[in-house]
């Protein structure tokens, strides 16, 4: 039997071209797969990543620097990974 995982509705509000952003990732993964994918799919997936990539907020002021945060998480993820010979450690 699986366990059921409880989710957590968020709402967030996004600027115009956040949200253009997201149609386009929604679009190009139609027209390319011909899956659909949501808002929820992809920030979900955004949220993995960040996990994935052992992002805290220590030291983390704004969005600016979370950015920041995030870009040189990932980074190191992939640095990690290079040296590792390509096997994903997580």
């Amino acid at each position: 039997m699986q366990k059921h995982n409880p989710t957590h509705k968020v709402v967030t509000f996004l600027e115009r071209k956040e949200v253009e952003f997201l149609d386009k990732l929604k679009n190009d993964a139609l027209f390319s797969t011909g899956h659909k994918l949501t808002y929820n799919d992809i920030l979900k997936g955004l949220v993995e990543l960040a996990m994935d990539t052992h992002l805290d907020g220590q030291d983390v002021h704004s969005d600016k620097e979370l950015e920041e945060k995030m870009l040189k998480k990932i980074k190191e993820t992939l640095e990690k990974i290079k040296n590792s010979g390509g096997q994903n450690e997580k």
